[in-house]
């Protein structure tokens, strides 16, 4: 699972190098992506629900498969937000916000809904 909801709040869940401390987003198991280190022990961690628009924009096509996408699609907002505590960008949909309203800099939220995780000023 990707995230996980604690007391009512969403957490992205990554994986954190026992031995050089570097964070992954998506989770993963194995070596450490860090090219510098050698470590082989990846912990599971909660991420920061809060971070800042590095990048956006609006995705106004349905991917390709194999993604089933609704029908009728409905273009959706998409940012990718820059956690400050792990310095890392993850990219999600936005609920609430079209591209136009959002801004770079842009402090976002984690939330969710069901079986999905997304964005929200």
């Amino acid at each position: 699972m990707w995230f996980t909801v604690e007391d009512g709040l969403t957490y992205l869940v990554g994986t954190r190098c026992t031995a050089c401390r570097t964070v992954c987003f998506p989770p993963r198991s194995g070596f450490c992506p860090n090219p510098h280190c050698a470590g082989e022990e990846l912990v599971e961690t909660r991420l920061s629900r809060r971070g800042r628009v590095w990048s956006y924009t609006n995705s106004c096509y349905p991917p390709p498969p194999p993604y089933e996408a609704a029908e009728p699609y409905v273009p959706i907002t998409v940012a990718a937000v820059e956690l400050e505590a792990e310095r890392l960008v993850v990219l999600g949909q936005v609920e609430g916000l079209t591209a136009e309203q959002l801004r770079v800099g842009m402090e976002l939220e984690l939330t969710s809904s069901g079986e999905r995780w997304m964005w929200r000023a």
